[in-house]
């Protein structure tokens, strides 16, 4: 076996284990709040969105800050879903951490 596919498994079989090892330190949620759907999307006809949020944790696993990733449409949902994810609670962990989450909006009314 030549030295550059040995190295080539062992950076695979490295990837692999952080991969891992990044899916199990993924903080275990304890309290979530479901975010309201806008008076105002509803009053422009929006009827759905999809909006991706990143949160910081402290070591008690209280949320301190939301970080708005990507929102379709913009900035429509935004505010309840920060609103929303102050609130959720996380095992504490004694460390600071981040978490993303993606959050889907339908109102079928």
């Amino acid at each position: 076996m030549s030295k550059l596919s040995t190295l080539a498994r062992v950076l695979a079989a490295s990837a692999l284990l952080i991969g891992i090892a990044a899916q199990a330190a993924a903080p275990k949620i304890i309290k979530k709040v479901p975010p309201e759907f806008p008076r105002e999307a509803a009053q422009q006809s929006i009827t759905s969105g999809v909006i991706k949020a990143k949160m910081s944790i402290d070591g008690e696993g209280k949320v301190t800050e939301v970080a708005i990733v990507e929102a379709e449409p913009r900035r429509v949902f935004d505010r309840a879903v920060t609103r929303a994810l102050m609130d959720w609670r996380f095992e504490a962990s004694g460390e600071k951490q981040t978490h993303e989450v993606k959050l889907v909006f339908r109102n079928e009314e």
